[in-house]
């Protein structure tokens, strides 16, 4: 409860959409969500749910966002985001909420969508495999240079984040556990909030990998990666790649642009 409290507060007596495009229950996330951001004191909320990608077309989901100040995006299935929205006068709309100061956020899925590059699918059982079938897609490039998994220690996903890390070292992979979020500051640095931990996998000074020469199926070889774990209160600066310990009293609010990847157990 403490991230979405987070979100309400940082949507304000402003207007709230709850984006529930990702699920194929949009109208059960729906009245779940409305009925706890009613609660946190949230008084104009809005729903966005696209079953199709004619929906998103058409006026009514533009009028769903215009004049808000926050968007929130549930979980379910990422590619549905970017497949139902790219390119309509909603996702525009959203862009425009976003360039003014507003705040987009999302868990699950809707974290994971964040990005420039997102994940979209492949196993996490076992080592990463050269070929293995992990999947991406473009994603809806909120958050710069970072790739978002999400239930990341609760599901094992540390393998597959540094798969895909290794095949453009230039992104970071930024592994997200439940009931945990990063708070991005204009592309410059992220806070940590919540209960769990963030990973961050920093392959920028990599000596050596496989990735590109190994046979399918072989087991992906990479040196020289950094882990780092942060907690609540924790900061990131993105252009140094530098953690740092900060008290979680610190007033780190966002200047202008906001966007939050959340996860939390809903």
């Amino acid at each position: 409860m403490a991230i979405l409290s987070e979100v309400a507060k940082r949507a304000g007596s402003g207007k709230l959409v709850i984006a529930t495009v990702a699920s194929t229950v949009g109208e059960e996330l729906w009245k779940d969500y409305r009925a706890i951001f009613r609660k946190l004191g949230v008084k104009h909320i809005s729903h966005l749910d696209v079953v199709n990608r004619k929906e998103a077309i058409d006026h009514r989901s533009l009028k769903a966002v215009e004049g808000a100040t926050a968007i929130f995006f549930t979980g379910g299935d990422q590619l549905k985001i970017t497949s139902e929205l790219g390119g309509t006068l909603a996702a525009d709309e959203i862009f425009r909420i976003y360039e003014r100061g507003g705040m987009i956020a999302g868990t699950s899925a809707g974290a994971s969508v964040m990005s420039e590059t997102m994940l979209v699918a492949g196993s996490s059982d076992s080592s990463y495999r050269i070929g293995s079938g992990v999947r991406t897609a473009p994603g809806l490039g909120f958050v710069k240079n970072m790739i978002i998994d999400q239930h990341f220690a609760e599901r094992g996903r540390i393998s597959r984040l540094i798969g895909v890390v290794a095949q453009n070292p230039r992104y970071l992979g930024i592994g997200i556990d439940e009931d945990t979020a990063i708070i991005m500051d204009e592309h410059e640095s992220f806070r940590v909030i919540g209960k769990g931990a963030v990973y961050v996998i920093d392959a920028h000074e990599a000596t050596e990998s496989n990735v590109a020469d190994a046979a399918v199926d072989t087991a992906l070889s990479i040196f020289n990666v950094r882990v780092h774990v942060l907690s609540a209160g924790d900061t990131f600066d993105m252009p140094t790649k530098t953690p740092c310990c900060s008290p979680a009293s610190a007033d780190l609010a966002p200047k202008k642009r906001r966007a939050a990847a959340l996860k939390n157990s809903k």
